[in-house]
């Protein structure tokens, strides 16, 4: 059986389990009460543990954090990491192409796809898409984050908090098509085995992708299963394990044209990687996850938990870059002709380790009340690959497409090119030092090794770095009413050096790692029970990595981002609910000697953008609720020195879902238009590769059905 027919299979599969399942359920259990069906819930999420060792109100933490919570996620017909950012305004694209990688930058900072990508707490690699249909919550914790995670980059980290085993049965269908032949499916079953010590959640999904992007089509299936066991009431032994399998041709950005000016009269649907020989990209990931806790009393509690995450990748592309009739390196030619390159990279893999050791309690020394954690953490990393083929084969045009002839040669065996490994200590003490008063204190002692063992040409190299950190956390919180919040805080961040990019000098060698520094004033206040509003204002400082005129990838000068971000989430009424999100960010290039550096904007981030959502329950239809989204960002910088501007935009999305009943099965229908108007933008202006520009997707048509029984 094809994957197409597999995929398609497993759909049919699921919806014919639903209905099913609950006419079994409906003939044995005549007699039984009515159930009545709600719709599930849009409440601002109040917890999060993402900027800390265990679960806290949001309202206490001195920190910026975004909850994307289980209902919101289906609520909002989020289906990936990307559907989810496009409503925190400080969170943008950060060379997200079609079909490949999903990556992002936070308050201007591009994530690290070894470091910056969590699930429940532990590294994990984001270099593929990471599934959402066995996670609890996505929690965001903006701004630095060396003190809860150690590396990392200084926008901040993305957790994924997966689902565990529910105390009452679930079953839980849901089914998807857009107008370009997109198909989704997924099975979500929860509950507890005879012996109720023992729990389970399993998760299934399959997808048959048709992008908007033409031909940039693929394949996507995964599974999941977490159980665990209540060995005493005081032991609880937590494990779950899932496997992805996605493959999709990807659809790589435009080059400037002359590089000099935007590309004019093209698509969004525009396939540069389109040649009779394109593969897609295949990407198989797999996570092993187990976590123990123990009780020891009402006061202490100490928790052990480690993952295994493993990521497989074999990547072809017909690859545009470049003019080499008028001899641009980067930038396309002036009639939109481009060099096509025939690239291959074949047995990629990583391998990440985490594990993490706590232990927590509460006690009182005289006055002074503590919520004391100490733990010590650990992290290994080997990365595979083999020497990629990157063979200029022809030349094609974005307007009129050529075909050109495959190289027929393809990548070297993967070798071993780079090991990672950290260690570290942390403690931290919240003090409750007055009334209304609490004083946050940890302090992070991290040993970071890389050893880097051949450079992207495949030649042999021995770079070593062994280096310790002390990475410390300072906020202190005014609580002037139960409901109100003020904090101010101080941090310190630590990533790893960045890797010189193809073309450069010594492209595939990295610099070593480097500290950060944060501070940030931010003021919260739950308005109800279920509507929060929050305003931050923060500085970020750090070094500035880029290729020289030399050609040499070089940190020199210093990056820093100033914002303000403003946000509220929640029921603004009984009826309506509504999420806004607005971030004002000033990025400044400073400290390089050089005029075409000093002064300028960060690449690809708006100064302004904002995201608004609002969901209204009509009262006058029972189980009718219409929601909308505009989205805005303004116009971005194409290049370091800022000669190239690109345009802001505008976005509208409109939908409706119903709840109701269908054959005795509650049911929730969904219909959403994205980009109701279907304009045109640049949805990601990455300076990666010598820069690219990515449309967003045109005028989406698309239709969903959930049933819970």
């Amino acid at each position: 059986m094809s994957s197409a027919n597999l995929s398609v299979s497993l759909i049919a599969l699921a919806v014919l389990q639903a209905f099913s399942s609950a006419a079994s359920a409906q003939s044995s259990e005549q007699g039984m009460p009515e159930v009545v069906v709600t719709g599930s819930r849009l409440d601002a999420p109040n917890r999060a543990s993402v900027a800390g060792f265990s679960d806290a109100p949001l309202l206490q933490t001195p920190a910026s954090v975004a909850v994307f919570t289980r209902e919101q996620m289906q609520d909002m017909r989020i289906r990936s990491t990307s559907d989810a950012m496009k409503f925190d305004a400080s969170v943008s694209d950060s060379y997200n192409a079609v079909g490949y990688a999903e990556q992002f930058s936070i308050r201007g900072f591009a994530l690290d796809a070894n470091s910056s990508y969590r699930k429940d707490g532990l590294a994990i690699v984001g270099d593929a898409q990471i599934p959402l249909e066995n996670k609890e919550r996505v929690e965001v914790l903006k701004g630095l984050a060396g003190f809860q995670s150690g590396v990392a980059a200084p926008g901040g980290i993305v957790d994924y908090i997966v689902k565990r085993p529910t105390n009452t049965p679930l079953r839980s269908v849901t089914v998807e098509a857009s107008e370009r032949g997109t198909l989704y499916g997924s099975l979500d079953l929860g509950g507890r085995f005879e012996d109720r010590r023992f729990g389970y959640r399993v998760n299934a999904a399959a997808e048959h992708i048709r992008s908007y992007v033409k031909g940039a089509d693929g394949q996507r299936k995964f599974v999941s299963a977490a159980f665990d066991w209540q060995i005493t009431p005081q032991a609880l032994l937590q494990l779950d394990a899932d496997y992805q399998d996605k493959s999709q041709l990807t659809a790589p950005g435009f080059q400037l044209l002359n590089n000099t000016t935007l590309p004019t009269g093209v698509a969004a649907n525009t396939m540069l990687n389109n040649q009779p020989w394109s593969m897609p990209v295949q990407t198989r990931t797999s996570n092993i996850g187990l976590r123990f806790a123990y009780q020891f009393d009402a006061d202490w509690h100490a928790t052990l938990s480690a993952n295994r995450h493993s990521f497989k990748r074999d990547d072809y592309t017909a690859f545009p870059y470049g003019c080499g009739q008028d001899n641009l390196y980067p930038g396309f030619c002036g009639n939109g002709d481009y060099d096509v390159y025939d690239y291959k990279s074949l047995g990629e893999s990583k391998s990440p380790l985490a594990a993490q050791a706590l232990i927590q309690g509460k006690f009182a020394t005289g006055a002074l009340r503590h919520d004391f954690t100490a733990g010590a953490s650990f992290f290994e990393r080997k990365d595979k690959a083999g020497l990629y083929l990157y063979q200029f084969v022809g030349v094609s045009n974005i307007y009129q497409p050529v075909v050109v002839p495959e190289s027929g040669e393809t990548s070297t065996a993967p070798v071993q090119v780079r090991s990672e490994n950290e260690r570290a200590l942390f403690a931290q003490d919240i003090v409750a030092i007055a009334d209304h008063w609490k004083l946050h204190g940890g302090l992070r002692r991290v040993q970071v090794k890389r050893d880097q063992d051949r450079d992207t040409s495949g030649n042999a190299v021995d770079v070593h770095t062994d280096d310790g950190f002390l990475l410390p956390n300072l906020a202190l919180v005014y609580q002037p009413r139960d409901n109100v919040a003020v904090y101010t805080a101080y941090s310190q961040g630590l990533e790893h050096g960045g890797i010189a990019p193809i073309g450069a000098d010594h492209a595939g060698l990295a610099l070593a790692p480097s500290k950060s520094k944060q501070i940030e004033i931010g003021v919260k206040a739950d308005l109800t029970r279920e509507l929060m509003v929050s305003a931050t204002l923060f500085q970020i400082r750090k070094g500035l990595e880029y290729t020289d005129a030399g050609n040499t990838f070089v940190r020199n000068g210093q990056a820093q981002n100033r914002g303000l971000e403003l946000a509220a989430q929640g029921k603004a009424m009984s009826n309506l609910t509504v999420g806004v999100s607005a971030m004002a960010l000033n990025t400044r290039q400073q400290g390089t000697g050089s005029a075409d550096l000093d002064g300028k904007r960060v690449t690809d981030v708006p100064a302004f953008k904002s995201a608004v959502f609002a969901d209204y329950a009509l009262p006058q239809v029972a189980g009718l609720k219409l929601n909308g989204t505009w989205l805005y960002a303004g116009k971005k910088a194409f290049d370091n020195a800022n000669t190239v501007m690109v345009p802001g935009y505008h976005l509208l999305n409109l939908g409706a879902a119903y709840a109701t009943k269908l054959g005795g099965t509650a049911a929730t229908l969904r219909a959403n238009v994205d980009n109701v108007f279907d304009k045109f933008y640049w949805r990601d202006v990455t300076p990666q590769l010598g820069g690219y520009l990515i449309p967003g997707a045109p005028r989406t048509f698309k239709v969903s059905a959930q049933f819970d029984f």
